[in-house]
């Protein structure tokens, strides 16, 4: 019982410390298939990996929501995602919290959301289950990650499927024509610095592809 006091001691001074990446800046866009491939080779003269090239994954992602009453007459919906490689089988699976995004001010870059991320074992889908946890949809991810210092971007092709499976491409179907691009950092709270590396970034992209601030809020009224 020591360690884990000592363990949860220390977890919280460094939370208290702002040295925990905690924080994820978050900005999102998309290109057509056909202009994928300029995009990629641009990406390679911008970032850091130019000499290995861009690291490729092959992911699939499980969407859980937890709901708890908070209150009466109130309820909480706390956001879980589970991904796993499925190019690289005994890697850790990873469980991640992600909270809601903050589009703050209009001279703010980019969006702000809570992000914190672990590793897990396989069980944890049991686990999440046994919980309570409902998943909401699930999918296949499929692209590369380059690294600019901090930042981290992906380009990716999204697939529907149809249930969890282990072989990679079976019943599964690409969403839309194009792939989904994200320019993110993890940084402790108050680095909104970084915002602003960010936005210099993204202009670098145009006009082969637009990042934004994406207001999940307004999506859902339009739907």
């Amino acid at each position: 019982m020591a360690v884990i006091g000592s363990a949860t001691d220390t977890l919280n001074t460094a939370l208290k410390s702002n040295i925990v990446p905690d924080q994820e800046y978050l900005l999102q866009g998309s290109v057509l298939d056909q202009y994928v491939e300029v995009l990629l080779h641009r990406l390679r003269g911008l970032c850091d990996n130019v000499d290995s090239g861009p690291e490729s994954f092959h992911d699939h992602e499980l969407c859980f929501t937890l709901r708890a009453t908070s209150g009466p007459g109130s309820a909480m919906v706390l956001p879980l995602r589970v991904r796993r490689a499925l190019d690289v089988p005994e890697a850790p699976w990873q469980l991640r919290y992600v909270g809601q995004h903050e589009l703050g001010d209009k001279n703010r870059p980019t969006v702000v959301r809570s992000s914190i991320d672990m590793a897990c074992s396989s069980t944890i889908v049991e686990f999440l289950t046994e919980l309570g946890c409902r998943m909401d949809f699930e999918y296949i991810s499929r692209g590369y990650m380059f690294r600019k210092g901090r930042m981290k971007i992906t380009v990716s092709k999204v697939f529907k499927m149809g249930g969890l499976t282990n072989k990679p491409g079976e019943s599964v179907e690409p969403i839309s024509q194009s792939y989904l691009v994200e320019l993110s950092v993890l940084a402790p709270s108050g680095q909104d610095a970084i915002a602003e590396d960010m936005r210099v970034f993204a202009e670098q992209l145009k006009p082969l592809v637009h990042l934004e601030k994406i207001d999940y809020k307004r999506l859902a009224h339009l739907q």
